[in-house]
Order: C-alpha cells, then structure tokens, then sequence
C-alpha cells in the first residue's frame, strides 16, 4: 500500500487544513506533517505577517520623520548647503550626509586623534558635495573613510554656479 499524499493537519492556530504532500519523499511526508501542525496555517500567517508589516511600516515612517528633523537641524546647526538632485532622492540624501559625517566627527574626532582644526578643514569639503546622489551612495561608508571619499570626489559631485552644466 502506498503512502498517503494528502494529509489533514490541525495547525496551532486550531484551524484544520488539507495538504498535497505528494511533492516529498514518502519517508518524509509524516515528519514535514508534524511540522506543519506545529506552525499557523496559510490564512493566518498571512494575517500576522501583514499586521507585522503594517507596524513596522508605521515605526519605519515615524523614524524617517525623527531622522529627517535630526538632519535638518544639523544642517542648519552647521550651515550645510542644500542638497541638489531629484525631489524624492534629497531627503534621503540629507539623512545620509547627516549620519556619514556624524559618524566621521565621532570617530574621528571624539574618539579618535583628530582636532577640531582638523576637523574644520574636512568639514569646508564636506560643504562642497551638494549632490544628494554622492551621499546616498556613500551611506554604508565608515565614518573614518570620510576624507578619503571626499578626495576622491570627482567634479561631477561638486555643486557648480554653472546653470548650463
């Protein structure tokens, strides 16, 4: 007699589901059964797993606003020049400038051998790239290779008064 395919299985979250198990190995149907038992059903996942979303998507924007005041306020704090680039790319850009050149001041500076004299002279190339771009792509960058990114900089990332460029 063959081994079954279709099994009926309770899940814990109580709701009962029939499953096609003819795809697996007949000597693994029993145990992926019992596993199946031991997770929510389809239906339910599904239902938490976009709940879950749905939070975490309300946390990420609520973030993103935290984040954005944060570099609006640092930008101003310290006379940074606007970013220049797509509408939808600046804000992000803005976070990204914020957060790379914060983490360059920590390790740099706080923690590191640099003084603030050092610091100024980065900070002058620091207001150079206006390009949101050159910051989104630097995001995942250390701090510490802050000065290097910036002398490699190519003119293509330095704002220009040039309107026909």
């Amino acid at each position: 007699m063959p081994v079954k395919t279709v099994w009926t299985v309770i899940h814990s979250c109580g709701h009962e589901a029939t499953h096609n198990l003819a795809d697996r190995a007949a000597d693994r149907r029993a145990g992926f059964a019992r596993w199946l038992a031991g997770r929510e059903c389809t239906d339910c996942w599904k239902t938490a797993r976009d709940t879950d979303t749905a939070a975490k998507d309300q946390w990420l924007a609520a973030r993103r606003v935290e984040e954005q005041a944060a570099a609006a306020r640092w930008a101003e704090q310290f006379d940074m020049p606007p970013l220049e680039g797509p509408e939808r790319a600046l804000a992000w850009g803005e976070r990204s400038r914020f957060q790379l050149v914060t983490a360059a001041y920590t390790s740099l500076v706080s923690e590191g051998t640099w003084d603030e004299a050092d610091w100024a002279v980065l900070e002058e190339k620091i207001r150079t790239i206006s390009r949101a771009g050159w910051w989104i792509d630097q995001r995942d960058a250390e701090g510490t290779d802050l000065a290097e990114l910036l002398d490699a900089a190519t003119i293509d990332d330095i704002g220009t008064e040039n309107p026909h460029r």
